[in-house]
């Protein structure tokens, strides 16, 4: 709750007339308490998880309109009622668990800092925290991910995950219920090291989860603007890690690929790359490999 109860008093506070954007913000939470503001990231999350992936959803549905030739996995198609129950699963572990989570967790959020007040943060400012929160999730999350891969870490928890060896948008966060405690520790990392604003905070949380159900969506069109970000993954370098599946020891990036290509485990990625294009290179003929699927005939491509 801003310790202002008029716009006059926080003109004063600050020693000049609020920008739009802060005017906004006042009306809307002047007077609702920073918990309540906190507890946003519940709705956020909803309808990130229940809107998002739709149109990868219609994309799916709608295989006369050609979007087959960017399926990563065109060999693999679900239908309808089979994301809707993934999209169920997730949302029972919403309320069983990110809800409750949410509820709970704001003492830490405001252990560590995070403001509601005015003035707000420049767009450099927000920019530049998001950077360091993603580049701190994406080290750490890395790390954990590996380990999730180990013999017990795989059996006992992380190969819920992997249940869709060609995934889906709906199953960005469908996971086993401790995998999803666990893996909220590198997105809580970042604001802890580098506090910020409510607003930035709101926006770290719904760009991770975009950003994680666009690289799970199955599909790499060639307009998607994360093209451009250096060093990022995407959706066809996430998949190849769910197609080889619990034998996966490559591609365990969260957003990069700069872990994986520093501590050597995207060498079965590249490899298959390269088998891909001597293939291309050889049929010359378009689309003679669907569009890059992960069906090729060499078993060593799951060795690495």
């Amino acid at each position: 709750m801003l310790p202002f109860s008029t716009i006059e008093e926080a003109t004063t506070f600050l020693g000049r007339n609020l920008t739009v954007a802060e005017t906004l913000w006042f009306n809307y939470s002047a007077k609702k308490s920073d918990y309540y503001l906190y507890c946003h990231n519940i709705l956020f999350l909803f309808l990130l998880f229940s809107v998002v992936p739709l149109p990868l959803v219609f994309v799916e549905m709608m295989k006369s309109l050609g979007f087959d030739k960017y399926k990563i996995q065109p060999k693999v198609s679900l239908s309808l009622s089979e994301m809707f129950r993934c999209y169920k699963d997730v949302m029972w572990m919403f309320v069983l668990v990110v809800g409750p989570l949410q509820l709970v967790s704001y003492p830490s959020i405001k252990m560590i800092g995070i403001r509601t007040g005015l003035p707000l943060p420049s767009v450099w400012e927000i920019l530049a925290q998001l950077a360091v929160y993603f580049m701190i999730e994406d080290y750490t999350n890395y790390w954990i991910h590996r380990f999730l891969h180990g013999k017990w870490g795989y059996e006992k928890i992380h190969r819920v995950h992997h249940e869709y060896t060609a995934p889906i948008g709906f199953a960005a966060p469908y996971a086993h219920w401790l995998e999803v405690l666990i893996l909220g520790i590198p997105s809580f990392l970042g604001p802890a090291i580098v506090p910020g604003h409510m607003i930035t905070f709101w926006l770290w949380i719904a760009l991770r989860q975009i950003e994680a159900i666009e690289t799970h969506s199955g599909y790499d069109f060639p307009w998607t603007p994360t093209r451009f970000i250096p060093f990022y993954g995407g959706a066809d370098y996430h998949d190849y890690h769910h197609y080889v599946g619990g034998q996966s020891q490559s591609n365990f990036a969260s957003v990069f690929t700069y872990c994986d290509y520093i501590y050597g485990t995207d060498k079965g990625y590249r490899y298959h790359k390269k088998v891909l294009r001597k293939l291309k290179d050889e049929s010359r003929i378009d689309g003679a490999l669907n569009g890059g699927s992960y069906y090729v005939p060499t078993q060593d491509l799951k060795s690495e």
